[in-house]
């Protein structure tokens, strides 16, 4: 018996990383996708001693590249049993009226329209097939607008809504679809939003222990994992000294 095939967009760091490992470790097939083609290259050179590993190196902002991408695809590995949806990023903490278009862009088309063009090509596929499962990461910025949060928010707000339609449209398909939203996680997430600002984004994880990105692959593997009759649909993770967006007890 074939092994199932997952595809994880931005494995080639943080959650989507460690994810691509964990998946591999139990016995998935694996399509990393990314825009780092070296950290791509490493990670299959790892993998591939385990499972059969496909990279496909693109942008999911750009709507040209996924197509060529998704195009090169054949035989088997066009019928992809999970789909991770985790390439996002934030650029940026201002109020609305400080804010940068160029991060407002990167934020929309990466967050949203990525998603939308990845799920586009793998979807059919799922519809043919009547199976499949999907899982979006998404997070507590889908739930909660935090101050300067502002577009990100929007960006992963989008996300719980397209997660909430994906569940309605495909239920007819018999796909499971799974939003999985995160709190504070300890990846590049924060280097990536204050552009470097290396020391800036220390201090966001200092005075508590919080969720590191194999926490999460932990989480996803349990979630893809279930019965054929269990369908998780909405999971909120965080560290346990977080409460809510903006509630967070640091130690002194």
């Amino acid at each position: 018996m074939s092994n199932k095939k997952a595809l994880v967009t931005g494995a080639t760091s943080g959650i989507g990383l460690a994810t691509a490992k964990i998946l591999a470790d139990n016995n998935y097939d694996v399509i990393i996708c990314g825009r780092r083609k070296d950290r791509l290259d490493t990670l299959a050179a790892e993998l591939s001693a385990k499972v059969e590993v496909k990279i496909l190196a693109f942008d999911v902002s750009k709507k040209d590249e996924v197509k060529t991408a998704f195009d090169s695809l054949s035989g088997d590995w066009r019928a992809i049993d999970v789909l991770i949806n985790n390439a996002g990023n934030a650029h940026g903490l201002s109020p609305l009226n400080e804010g940068d278009l160029d991060d407002w862009d990167a934020m929309m088309d990466i967050n949203v329209k990525g998603l939308l063009y990845v799920s586009n090509e793998v979807i059919p596929e799922m519809v043919n097939r009547k199976k499949g499962h999907i899982v979006n990461i998404g997070s507590i910025a889908g739930k909660e607008v935090y101050p300067n949060g502002n577009v990100y928010c929007a960006s992963k707000h989008a996300v719980d809504a397209i997660n909430k339609g994906m569940l309605i449209d495909l239920n007819q398909y018999n796909i499971k679809v799974t939003a999985i939203n995160p709190g504070l996680v300890e990846t590049e997430f924060s280097q990536v939003r204050f552009k470097g600002d290396t020391e800036r984004a220390d201090k966001v994880y200092q005075g508590f222990d919080p969720l590191v990105a194999q926490d999460i692959a932990e989480t996803i593997l349990f979630v893809v994992s279930r019965p054929a009759h269990v369908k998780i649909c909405d999971l909120t993770i965080f560290p346990t000294a977080q409460a809510s967006a903006t509630i967070l007890h640091k130690s002194e």
